[in-house]
């Protein structure tokens, strides 16, 4: 056998080993891609309720902030009445009741001077103007 054909044997042999080991790897790959495929099927079947359960959820959700949305806007407008009636209120009836209590006020104190026979306590007054001119003069 000449060198030339040694080469051709060895490059021969050299490539069916290859054609061998790209066989055995592509049935390998065959394998893992069927398995592959399986799990795919499986995760599939497995989350498909799991989505639709979860768009109902949200569906639900979505109803709900509606609601809430809706329930907000009630407190709102109960807030600003009950706010309004409150200042309404306040206004009407604050400057009675302070009257009403100073009347009680007053006549509890007169009561106790009446109940105590004590002399109505004098009052210091404030100098008028002509007072202020006389006694000016008197000097």
């Amino acid at each position: 056998m000449s060198a030339g054909q040694t080469a051709v044997l060895i490059a021969a042999t050299a490539c069916i080993l290859a054609v061998v080991g790209l066989l055995v790897a592509i049935r390998s790959l065959r394998r893992q891609v069927r398995l592959l495929a399986d799990v795919a099927d499986d995760l599939r079947r497995q989350t498909m309720p799991l989505v639709a359960e979860a768009h109902r959820v949200v569906d639900q959700a979505a109803t709900e902030m509606e609601r809430v949305g809706a329930v907000l806007e009630s407190t709102e407008s109960v807030h600003s009445t009950v706010d309004s009636a409150s200042r309404l209120a306040y206004r009407a009836f604050a400057n009675p009741v302070v009257k009403v209590l100073a009347a009680k006020a007053g006549a509890a104190g007169g009561m106790r001077r009446l109940a105590s026979g004590s002399p109505r306590p004098s009052v210091p007054r404030t100098p008028t103007a002509s007072s202020v001119r006389n006694s000016k003069k008197a000097r």
